[in-house]
């Protein structure tokens, strides 16, 4: 089963291709690969499928392009896997609302 989650990540394509350099994953900010770990660490867990995830996060791109939102790849990524959690009852709203302060504020200090 992980051979097969692999392979989903790395074929994921069009908008929600995963951002790349030389065949290496691009992250701007530490928040980035960590919202990319958590995702894939979820469907490693059995949490989720892959396609479930990917299916939300297209969702986002989707609202976003037809909105003009100019959030970022991993800004809409981040949003798909707070709905995804919110909806399978891993966080609440209050739960999430605390990490995400916790985590902007560890960001900051390593800036």
């Amino acid at each position: 089963m992980t051979q097969e989650i692999e392979r989903e990540i790395t074929n994921m394509s069009g908008d929600s291709a995963l951002p790349r350099s030389n065949g290496e994953l691009v992250f701007e900010s530490p928040w980035e690969g960590r919202a990319f770990g958590v995702a894939v660490a979820l469907t490693h867990a059995g949490r989720y499928q892959w396609r479930e995830f990917n299916s939300v996060f297209v969702e986002h791109i989707a609202r976003a392009e037809q909105s003009g939102d100019s959030s970022t790849y991993y800004q809409r990524w981040l949003a798909a896997l707070e709905e995804l959690a919110l909806e399978k009852g891993f966080v609440t709203d209050q739960e999430l609302e605390q990490r995400a302060e916790l985590l902007a504020a560890e960001d900051a200090h390593h800036a």
